[in-house]
């Protein structure tokens, strides 16, 4: 993503990439200022936000139509969250092996049965977070285990209701909405 190695400009699709300087990393994000040319032939600056692990996202979906959410006070919104089974797939895990880990740590469920129905960019303005969404089917209850971090509710409802919260924002979480929204659309037969 920097420049090339003789300091020139490089090419992202109509924009001029002058020079990238990362100005803060952590475990879990880079963020990136650069010097640009915009499309419009200006001299400007962007801020990226690079995200060094994937977004994973999980609807489990049990035989009678009940799915689970996981509530948690998200820190960085200061306020409390639904949303669906989630979590970050680091480097060195395929998406799949993120998603089986996540499920079982937060709702202590295994399935046997895995289909990833999209791929999402969550704030694809200044971040190059990419999320997976999976549907997990055929599942057995065993024990949660969170992380030390995590203060997590686990509830099991209909996916009937859980789709009605996403729709009047009791769930304001982008790729829960997007997952939910696609699973009942699959379920009703409209989505492919």
């Amino acid at each position: 993503m920097d420049n090339d190695s003789n300091n020139r400009p490089v090419a992202i699709g109509p924009w001029q990439r002058l020079s990238s300087e990362c100005r803060y990393r952590n475990p879990w994000i880079e963020i990136w200022h650069d010097e640009v040319i915009t499309p419009g032939n200006t001299a400007g600056i962007y801020g990226r936000v690079h995200f060094r692990n994937r977004a994973i996202g999980i609807v489990p979906l049990d035989d009678d139509g009940f799915t689970w959410l996981v509530g948690q006070y998200r820190y960085a919104l200061d306020a409390y969250s639904w949303e669906i089974p989630m979590g970050g797939a680091p480097e060195g895990s395929t998406p799949l092996q993120a998603a089986q880990a996540e499920l079982r740590e937060e709702t202590g469920l295994q399935a046997q049965d895995w289909q990833m129905i999209q791929t999402l960019h969550t704030s694809n303005s200044v971040t190059d977070e990419v999320g997976y969404v999976f549907i997990a089917r055929q599942l057995q209850q065993g024990d949660a285990c969170p992380e030390p971090s995590e203060d997590i509710s686990i509830r099991r409802l209909p996916l009937a209701e859980a789709v009605s919260w996403a729709m009047d924002g009791r769930i304001t979480d982008a790729i829960s909405v997007a997952a939910l929204l696609k699973v009942w659309l699959m379920q009703q037969g409209a989505a492919p």
